[in-house]
């Protein structure tokens, strides 16, 4: 593993190993065992996109970690004034060991690393959101004990949390289903691979795809970007969401999840929310831990 651009890149030992990984880092914090195995490295942080989690955890990553991080939002760098993507992965390669963005094209991330010569970390891009799905997949391992043959099922957009839900689930060997309104389904061309290489369903039945589930997961019904388009969005979106009916479709030690923030009583209602806050921060807690992992396995 070279980068993390996206989870479809990675094989399930890869998964896996990173997954372990966190574990192990998880268990040496929470006993205050330093493990400052980056120590002397720096992670250049470009954000395009703003984000509580995603830079809370990175930064304070690197301090454990024994590295530095650097914030750099698009406004302090050259590459929001037109610098191509090309040259900006060129100089900071020969300044940083490692670079994170969050941003809004797939294709700058896979541009940084094709032009760079040094790590490059999805932190989120509309397309997909490899670093939450890990914390995910962590926190369901915990919780549950395995990954395979369990159960997840998605309700809402089918946005870039959708689509690495499914990347992570279906290689890892879990049976994932998808309930989307027409016409906002995850991205064609990933789900006729989940469908061809594992158990993999999309329909507009929410009960149906919640049912027998180990874990329901949701997201919010207008992301990042998507501002402008949030009140038509409540009315598409208005009944995919996790309340008592589809808990009650689901297992009745069904987990659930969320990668935040929430808008209470539209994509999950506060009962549930709360219900199951504490799993929901728990998922919060490990994007430290898994994206620890990652920079180790990259980094080191």
């Amino acid at each position: 593993m070279k980068h993390l651009l996206k989870l479809a890149d990675l094989s399930r030992d890869e998964i896996i190993d990173i997954l372990d990984t966190a574990d192990q880092l998880k268990q040496e914090k929470k006993n205050g065992i330093p493990h400052p195995i980056l120590k002397g490295k720096t992670l250049g942080m470009i954000f395009r996109k703003s984000s509580t989690r995603t830079r809370v955890s990175f930064e304070v990553g690197m301090y454990d970690l024994g590295g530095e991080a650097l914030f750099l939002s698009s406004q302090d760098l050259q590459i929001g004034r037109g610098e191509p993507v090309q040259d900006t992965a060129r100089v900071l390669s020969r300044y940083l060991d490692g670079i994170m963005i969050r941003t809004f094209d797939q294709e700058e991330v896979e541009a940084l690393a094709e032009y760079g010569s040094i790590p490059i970390i999805n932190g989120l891009t509309d397309y997909c959101h490899p670093c939450q799905v890990l914390a995910d997949l962590q926190t369901i391992r915990e919780k549950k004990g395995t990954l395979e043959g369990l159960k997840l099922c998605y309700i809402g957009d089918g946005n870039n949390m959708a689509n690495s839900l499914i990347a992570g689930g279906v290689i890892t060997g879990m049976k994932v289903a998808v309930a989307c309104p027409k016409g906002y389904t995850p991205d064609a061309e990933l789900m006729k691979w989940a469908a061809d290489t594992g158990d993999f369903t999309c329909t507009e039945d929410l009960l149906a795809a919640a049912a027998d589930a180990d874990v329901l997961y949701t997201d919010v019904w207008a992301s990042m970007g998507q501002e402008s388009e949030a009140e038509e969005r409540k009315k598409i979106f208005k009944g995919y969401q996790i309340n008592d009916a589809v808990c009650a479709a689901a297992k009745p030690d069904v987990m659930v999840l969320h990668c935040l923030p929430a808008h209470r009583e539209e994509e999950i209602t506060a009962k549930v929310f709360e219900a199951h806050a504490d799993e929901i921060f728990e998922e919060a807690e490990n994007r430290l831990h898994a994206q620890k992992a990652v920079m180790v396995k990259l980094m080191a």
